[in-house]
C-alpha cells in the first residue's frame, strides 16, 4: 500500500481497511522506517503528521532529477518564507492576518505557496465577507522534513508577544466591521 500510494497513507484508514489495530500498524511502520535508514536503501519511510510515505533519500535527488528530466525547484523567496512562517505558527490564518503581520500585500506569495502545495485553503472564517483561512499541508511537512508542526523551533519570546499584540489589534478591527 505504501509503495502503490502516491500520497501519504493515513494510518487510521489503513487500520480500518485491514481490520488491524492502529498501534500494530504504527509499530510495523516504525520498524520499517528504522530498517530503511541503512545505507543499503535508496528510499526512506517518512512520517508526516501520522501519515506515512516512501520517499527517495535526499542524496539521490540529483540523479533522479536527471533521469526523469525534472527541473530543480526554484528556491522560495524571503517573502514566501515569511508568509510560510506566519501560516505555520499561527494557522489557520486569513490573508488579512498575514498582511497585517508582514505589513505588505501577500496575494502573489499566497498564490505561489498554494501552487507549490505548501499551504492550502482550510475553510472560511465566520465573519462578514467570510475570508478564507490558510493552513500548511502534508507537503510542507515533507519539504521541511518534519513529522508534525510540534517540531517547529520555538519562537523568541519577543516575537510571540508582538504577534499576540498584532492578533489582538486585528481581532479588534474585525469585530468593529
Amino acid at each position: 500500500m505504501l509503495f502503490a500510494s502516491g500520497e501519504p497513507l493515513d494510518i487510521e484508514k489503513t487500520a480500518k481497511t485491514l481490520l488491524i489495530d492502529k498501534e500494530t500498524i504504527e509499530n510495523c511502520l516504525a520498524e520499517m522506517a528504522e530498517a530503511y535508514k541503512s545505507d543499503e536503501h535508496g528510499i526512506e519511510l517518512l512520517n508526516l503528521a501520522g501519515k506515512y510515505q516512501f520517499a527517495t533519500k535526499e542524496e539521490f535527488a540529483p540523479e533522479i532529477r536527471a533521469v526523469l528530466s525534472m527541473k530543480k525547484n526554484t528556491p522560495l523567496s524571503s517573502a514566501a518564507f515569511e508568509v510560510l512562517a506566519v501560516v505555520a505558527y499561527n494557522q489557520p490564518v486569513t490573508k488579512a492576518f498575514i498582511e497585517q503581520v508582514r505589513g505588505v500585500d501577500c496575494s502573489g506569495v499566497i498564490s505561489t505557496l498554494c501552487q507549490r502545495n505548501l499551504i492550502e485553503e482550510h475553510g472560511r472564517l465566520d465573519l462578514p465577507g467570510r475570508p478564507l483561512l490558510y493552513c500548511t499541508t502534508d507537503n510542507f511537512l515533507r519539504c521541511f522534513e518534519i513529522s508534525s508542526l510540534d517540531e517547529l523551533p520555538e519562537l523568541p519570546e519577543k516575537t510571540i508577544t508582538e504577534a499576540i499584540d498584532k492578533t489582538q489589534d486585528i481581532e479588534g478591527q474585525i469585530s468593529l466591521v
